[in-house]
Formats: structure tokens, C-alpha cells, sequence
């Protein structure tokens, strides 16, 4: 019997590598950028350039993290990076801005006749697809574009700066990001401009049809499908009509509901409890969208769940009055904690008066909710998390700022200071808002948020 030894590498047989250099015809190379991208990048980096007269910035679009062994996440770009480039879908890439100038450095494809056509699983166009070259990018971006090997790493600390997902970054490793460049990227996001805010306006419309399709499952999921049912509804939606799902989708029946991040989402969906459901789509562009409706598995609330339901909403109605611009950011949480605290009171659950609880030693409505009422939104759905709080909480909203309202009380079925027929009861609603020279426009507008109008709504599915 003859032994088996190890198949030969093809990249070692003359012939093969040959073969595969040959008949291949050129497949449809356009990048995938999303329109007005490119020009929204160009200013971005104009005002990003100001900031820093005379120093050269380096941004890095990051790597996907390992799963396991040579399978990987889904890489998605730093934020930063996506905002100064426009360029999505490109691991391992960086942009240099020098004043006026700007240079993106980008992993060349490997294309039919080169031996990583094959052989390289990250840049191989016959693993990854047809790869747009160098040029294809160029022209799309609007940019200069040149082959990543041709970055040197050459960066002087005392001349530049460095942001974005560096410690993943192939030339960038050992670099250390700049946390001013870190804040300066996040504060210049805080107000969009008009392509920005067209993006969200996307995400958002696509979030609330994805909201009725999920809606139209809860038959299903009462019958069994349960609460990944609508979770894969909705992200299927998402992937459909965007990227996907801007973060994990949040959807919680039952005793889950008060459950802030319940993204298992392996649960039951049981008739004549309540569905939380936190989902939004994200974008081509990676502007994503983030809204919470609390629905009833059965079309119809309970009389204990409509209570909750009831003054949650008074507490999010309290909150959308309250964000206008030049108005505290904070004016809209105040708002909000305000309803819920005299709403417990009223419901004999606080064990401190109204006045005490509000009070900065006290809190004690914060038991049932424990988490923020808002946040900015845009690329991340915690947007602009590294500006400093005198900027971001303490600072003023302006037009042009895109921000969630979310009040909820999360009842959870083991907390005894609650009474029985509340326990287990998870509420929250949650709409996205632009900033006007005027007020705010409600994007998310379109879902009810009244327990009357949710059931009506409900009806119509």
C-alpha cells in the first residue's frame, strides 16, 4: 500500500498558479459608496484640519477582531475614520490629513495573474469578491489614494497626531491615539450637517416599516418563534434596507422587558404580556437609528401594563417638550425624572417624598430606572462619546444635534418593593429627534406612542 503524503500548495505548482492567471474577464469593480458621501467627507476634513493648523492627522479604519483562528467578526470602520473618508468597507486602511491635503493609504487588491489572487483570503478578489483598485477608490472618494505599503510609519510625535482603531492597525502598532484628536473628531460630530441628518432620516423611516414587519410576526412568536423570532425579523429588515442593525437588537417579553440589554433575546413570547422591542437600522453610510416601543403579545394592554405604559409616556412627552436649542442638555432627563417620580409617588411605591427623591442625595426613583433617558446619535448609537461632559451633559444643544429621548420603568418580577401586579412589567419608549432653530422634529414620529394608538396600530398589521 502506498502512503498518502500532504496535498501540494497550489501556490508552489508552476502550472496551477499558470492556469490561474488566465481567462478571467474583469467583474464590476465600483466601490460601494453611498452618494454625497464622498463631498460630506471632503468637509469634514476641512473642519477636522482647522482644528489642528500645522499638524499632520492620521486616522485608522481598524481591523475586524478574531473570532477564532483565522475566522473573524464583521469588521466595521472606526467611526472617525468613516467620517473624514466616506470609505466603509476597507479594513486596515488609513487617512492622512495635511492642511489641505489629505492621502488615503489602502491594502492593494490581489487580482487574476498575482499569486494572492488565491492564495490571500483577506485580499484575494477570489475570496473576497471584486475588489475596486486603487484608482476605483480614488475617483469615487474624491481623494488621492495610494497603496498601504507605501505609508512608512514615519509619524513625528511632536509633529502629529494619531486617531481611530490604531492598536488594530498593521502599521500603526505601538502607536498610542491622541486623545485630542479622539475629542475633536467626536465634538465636531455633535451637530450634523444636512447629508448627515438625510442619512438618519433614512435609518429612521427604514427602522419604523421594520417595526410593523416585526409587528406582523407576534402571532408567530406567541406560537413558538418567541423572542428571537422578532429579533430576526427585524434584523433581517435591517440588512435588507441598510448595513443591518446599528447595534444588538434589544427584545424582551415577559420578565425580560425590564431587562435593559436583554439581547439574548432566547425567550418565550407569551400572550397577554408585553414586548420591548430597542432596534434600529443602520444605514449604508453607518448612521443608525435607535427606537423602543413596548407592545402587547396579545394587541391589547392590561390594565396594570397600561398604567406603566401610561406614565411613561407622560414622562416622554415631558421630555420632548423640553429639547429645544441654547436648552440644557440634561433639561430633557430632568423632565423626564420628574413624571416618574411623582408618578410612583402617587402609586405609593416611593418610600421618600417627590422633593427628596429628585434631590441629588437622594434617587430613589432611579431603582426603576437606573439607566440615561437620551443620548446623541449619528455614526454610533452613542454618538460622540468622547466629548468631554462640559460639551456633551453639560453643555447646550444647538440645531443640527440628533439625539434619543428614552424614559421607562423596569418593574422586575423578583423586586418586592413593588406591588405584585406590577412586577415583571418592562416599559420604554424611545423616539429619535433633530434639534431645530426652533425646537426639535420627532423623526421617529411615525410609530404611536399612546397605548390607544399602539393598539389601533396593532390592529391595522
Amino acid at each position: 500500500m502506498t502512503s498518502l503524503s500532504r496535498p501540494p500548495r497550489l501556490g508552489e505548482i508552476s502550472s496551477f498558479v499558470e492556469y490561474m492567471g488566465k481567462g478571467w474577464d474583469v467583474p464590476d469593480r465600483t466601490p460601494p459608496v453611498v452618494a454625497g458621501a464622498a463631498e460630506a467627507a471632503a468637509a469634514h476634513r476641512r473642519l477636522l484640519a482647522r482644528e489642528f493648523p500645522g499638524r499632520k492627522l492620521v486616522v485608522a479604519a481598524g481591523q475586524a477582531p478574531v473570532r477564532a483562528n483565522d475566522t473573524y467578526y464583521d469588521f466595521r470602520p472606526d467611526s472617525g475614520f468613516a467620517w473624514l473618508t466616506g470609505c466603509t468597507g476597507v479594513e486596515d486602511a488609513i487617512v492622512v490629513i495635511d492642511g489641505d491635503s489629505a492621502v488615503l493609504y489602502l491594502p492593494p487588491p490581489a487580482y487574476p495573474g498575482e499569486r494572492g489572487f488565491f492564495a490571500d483570503p483577506a485580499h484575494g478578489e477570489l475570496w473576497v469578491g471584486s475588489a475596486p483598485g486603487l484608482g476605483d477608490w480614488s475617483a469615487a472618494l474624491g481623494i488621492e489614494v495610494r497603496p498601504l505599503p507605501d505609508f512608512t510609519g514615519d509619524i513625528d510625535p511632536n509633529g502629529s497626531s494619531l486617531a481611530g482603531a490604531v492598536t488594530t492597525s498593521s502599521v500603526l502598532s505601538g502607536k498610542a491615539p491622541d486623545p485630542q484628536l479622539g475629542e475633536a473628531l467626536s465634538r465636531l460630530r455633535l451637530v450634523k450637517d444636512e447629508w448627515e441628518i438625510g442619512q438618519l432620516r433614512s435609518a429612521i423611516d427604514h427602522t419604523v416599516t421594520g417595526f410593523a414587519a416585526t409587528a406582523r410576526e407576534l402571532g408567530a412568536a406567541v406560537g413558538g418563534g418567541g423572542e428571537r423570532w422578532l429579533q430576526g425579523t427585524f434584523d433581517r429588515h435591517a440588512r435588507t434596507h441598510g448595513n443591518g442593525p446599528g447595534y444588538a437588537s434589544i427584545v424582551g417579553s415577559g420578565k425580560h422587558a425590564p431587562t435593559l440589554h436583554w439581547v439574548r433575546t432566547d425567550g418565550p413570547v407569551r400572550d397577554g404580556e408585553l414586548v420591548l422591542m430597542d432596534m434600529g437600522v443602520e444605514a449604508n453610510s453607518l448612521y443608525t437609528a435607535d427606537v423602543t416601543r413596548t407592545l402587547p403579545a396579545s394587541g391589547a394592554f392590561s390594565d396594570a401594563q397600561r398604567k406603566v405604559h401610561d406614565l411613561v409616556e407622560k414622562s416622554h412627552r415631558a421630555g420632548l417638550a423640553a429639547v429645544a436649542p441654547g436648552r440644557p442638555f440634561f433639561d430633557f432627563h430632568h423632565a423626564c425624572m420628574e413624571v416618574l417620580a411623582q408618578g410612583l409617588d402617587d402609586w405609593g411605591i416611593l418610600p421618600v417624598s417627590v422633593d427628596e427623591a429628585l434631590s441629588d442625595s437622594g434617587q430613589q426613583h432611579r431603582r426603576y430606572i437606573v439607566c440615561g433617558v437620551g443620548h446623541h446619535l449619528g455614526l454610533d448609537v452613542h454618538d460622540c462619546a468622547k466629548v468631554p461632559r462640559d460639551a456633551y451633559q453639560d453643555g447646550p444643544l444647538a440645531p443640527g444635534m440628533v439625539l434619543t429621548v428614552e424614559p421607562g420603568l423596569y418593574f422586575h418580577a423578583h423586586d418586592l418593593t413593588v406591588p405584585e401586579e406590577l412586577r415583571g412589567i418592562g416599559v420604554r419608549i424611545e423616539d429619535d429627534l433633530l434639534v431645530t432653530s426652533s425646537g426639535s422634529d420627532v423623526l421617529s414620529g411615525a410609530l404611536p406612542i399612546t397605548a390607544g394608538g399602539l393598539e389601533a396600530w396593532l390592529r391595522q398589521m
